[in-house]
């Protein structure tokens, strides 16, 4: 287990590399609440937006999931747990004021930068007053 990054996926990097093709800047794997230990795969702080990048088989992707053959009820238990944890955490994050943007491993970049970017837009617009207008 040891082997897998938790960080710096290909399919998170494609997303970053999306974002920053638009202008758009953020921090990666950055702590954003003292009440769980959380570490969104992308921060814009300002607008209070996280945004996961979520690997199928870690995760439980209904899609793609294919659970090892031994040991699986170890592994079913294991990856509930994670998918339980990942709603606490989002619960958490959502009633301190964060706007969350989960996404798939098989998503594409371009679909999810949208994505980010509508939640930063939406969050420009209260900023400014101003509707549909971005913040230089």
């Amino acid at each position: 287990m040891a082997r897998f990054g938790r960080r710096d996926t290909a399919p998170e990097l494609a997303v970053r590399r999306e974002l920053h093709r638009r202008g758009r800047r953020f921090f990666v794997d950055r702590q954003v609440s003292r009440r769980c230990r959380v570490r969104p795969d992308l921060v814009f702080p300002r607008a209070r937006v996280a945004v996961f990048v979520d690997g199928c088989f870690w995760h439980l992707c209904e899609e793609h999931v294919q659970l090892p053959k031994a040991n699986a009820e170890l592994w079913r238990r294991k990856l509930l747990a994670n998918r339980e944890r990942d709603a606490r955490n989002q619960a958490i994050l959502t009633a301190e004021g964060w706007r969350v943007v989960r996404s798939w491993e098989h998503d594409d970049p371009a679909t999810v930068a949208d994505q980010v970017e509508h939640e930063l837009d939406r969050w420009s617009a209260i900023v400014t007053g101003h509707p549909g207008r971005r913040r230089s």
